[in-house]
């Protein structure tokens, strides 16, 4: 048997429950958890915002060890340490066959998958974003994990599942931030703490950290923020000002609201670029007339897993934390147990520290 957090219904709070997970079967792989870092999707999975087959386990950046594989898995051995991937491209595709994964139709069929059950009463568990990594253990695809670098504690390169490769995609991939350009962060959570390392490490000039709390500024700074802005009503206005009246040439916004969308579009240069990463509830409507389209010239664009292919780009994100240049447990504000889940949730809501992580 295996302790889980359990979302028994949208909306309904988190149950620390025994699960009975099944050994491996053809392709797939069984992974004892080491670290599940607490993300804001699966908080927007349990309220509803984004759908989810339930009951689940949620949690989906992880990293573990490999106890046992199925049948016909190769390449990964008992013993082998992992990073989880919660969205496996199937290289078949018409994203795919363009080279964009981070798209890939198929990513998420297996969340519908009844991948465990409840010890209690036997029902049936779902793994949220296909890899329930708020468990002691999970079984996965094959194809759900990745060899973790080498050097790196696994209670750290949990957060390269998900948090780190969005921020560090969203400002190479799909911003393409390049040095000396100007750029601001909307957010200070785990996404955006890695999004101002990235911008740091691509060069830019002047990285402008925006948040609601004024409390997370030297967490901003200490990953790369030259400015601080608390948001308000003005944030636009301050952060022009910061840049020569101009405005930054790129944006990345981390929250998912149509208040901050049209913020981080409001701060940029005439032609500039804003890159949204946040997920936001089909209420949040942002509007633009047609005449400013034209007048200022901009670039907005959404971002899936900040454009990354894993398998590309966690190597290079590997090199970053190993030269020194990527600080990943600087963006942990908070260790926890499964226990703690819904502490962190309500953490998030309240606009409170960077990244919790549950340690197994």
């Amino acid at each position: 048997m295996v302790r889980a957090a359990v979302l028994p219904a949208v909306g309904a709070p988190l149950e620390i429950a025994e699960i009975d997970l099944p050994e491996p079967g053809p392709g797939q792989v069984r992974v004892r958890l080491a670290a599940a870092g607490v993300c804001h999707s699966d908080l927007s999975l349990s309220d509803g915002t984004m759908r989810v087959p339930v009951p689940a386990v949620l949690g989906h950046e992880g990293a573990g060890t490999v106890v046992s594989v199925g049948e016909g898995v190769t390449g990964i051995a008992p013993g082998a340490e992992v990073v989880l991937n919660w969205a496996p491209s199937c290289g078949s595709c018409h994203a795919c066959s363009l080279g964009e994964v981070w798209l890939c139709a198929d990513a998420l069929t297996g969340a519908g998958n009844v991948y465990a059950r409840r010890t209690s009463d036997g029902s049936d568990l779902h793994p949220g974003l296909n890899v329930a990594a708020f468990a002691e253990e999970t079984v996965v695809a094959a194809g759900c994990v990745l060899p973790a670098p080498d050097g790196i504690p696994l209670t750290d390169a949990a957060l390269l599942g998900c948090a780190v490769l969005t921020g560090y995609g969203a400002v190479h991939h799909s911003a393409g931030v390049r040095p000396g350009e100007s750029a601001a962060v909307f957010g200070v959570g785990g996404v955006g703490l890695a999004a101002l390392q990235a911008a740091r490490i691509a060069g830019a000039s002047k990285i402008v950290a925006v948040d609601v709390s004024a409390a997370k500024e030297s967490l901003a700074r200490a990953a790369g923020a030259t400015d601080y802005v608390v948001a308000s009503d003005t944030t636009a206005r301050e952060i022009r000002a910061l840049t020569g009246r101009h405005g930054v040439d790129v944006a990345v916004e981390c929250v998912g609201r149509a208040v901050t969308i049209r913020a981080a579009w409001d701060s940029t240069r005439r032609g500039g670029r804003t890159t949204v990463v946040g997920i936001g509830g089909k209420d949040q409507q942002v509007t633009f007339n047609a005449l400013e389209i034209f007048h200022w010239g901009r670039t907005l664009a959404g971002c899936v897993y900040g454009n990354c292919d894993p398998a590309r780009d966690l190597p290079v994100l590997a090199e970053h934390v190993r030269a020194g240049r990527l600080d990943l447990a600087m963006l942990v504000t908070e260790r926890i147990g499964l226990e703690g889940i819904p502490g962190a949730f309500e953490n998030m809501v309240a606009g409170k520290g960077g990244r919790a992580v549950v340690e197994f």
